[in-house]
């Protein structure tokens, strides 16, 4: 399979991210989940969008609002449903999902086969942009479940 460089490269990054997650998701849900732990995440993506100030990766506002629906409300969804918070004690933990693992991979595989036809349609930056926009989407959905969730764990009273 002959793949032009930027391909294998991008392919490369792409399991990159994904590993990079799986390591992520063991570590985190080993220590303490608190408000800082939830929200930073986020907030530090946010900064990207600053890659929307060079006109190379500017999309049209529709196609980005696609692009963010479709994280938010689709994409999402699976890491909604294998991510939990319980309370231990005065502490609240993230429940390990086995098949978080499983939904990373799949994402990342969707994004890779997205990521093949779009680049033939889109100039690279554009995509990256669209790729941005639609995981911002996810991430923002994900962690305010998981501040609801923290909330609502942390009012509740202590454990007997």
């Amino acid at each position: 399979m002959n793949l032009p460089p930027l391909n294998v490269v991008s392919l490369v990054t792409s399991i990159a991210g994904a590993v990079a997650v799986m390591v992520w998701r063991v570590r985190e849900s080993r220590t303490a989940v608190s408000v800082k732990k939830i929200v930073i995440p986020p907030l530090g993506m946010a900064t990207g969008f600053c890659m929307f100030l060079a006109p190379p990766f500017r999309v049209p506002w529709s196609w980005a609002a696609a692009a963010f629906v479709a994280g938010a409300l689709g994409l999402a969804y699976p890491l909604l449903r294998t991510s939990r918070l319980v309370r231990e004690g005065e502490t609240v933990m993230a429940q390990r999902s086995h098949a978080f693992f499983a939904v990373v991979i799949l994402l990342a595989g969707i994004r890779v086969a997205a990521r093949g036809y779009l680049d033939t349609v889109l100039s690279v930056q554009q995509t990256a942009g669209l790729f941005f926009i639609l995981a911002f989407g996810m991430i923002l959905r994900w962690r305010t479940n998981m501040l609801i969730q923290y909330r609502a764990l942390t009012s509740e009273r202590p454990l007997a």
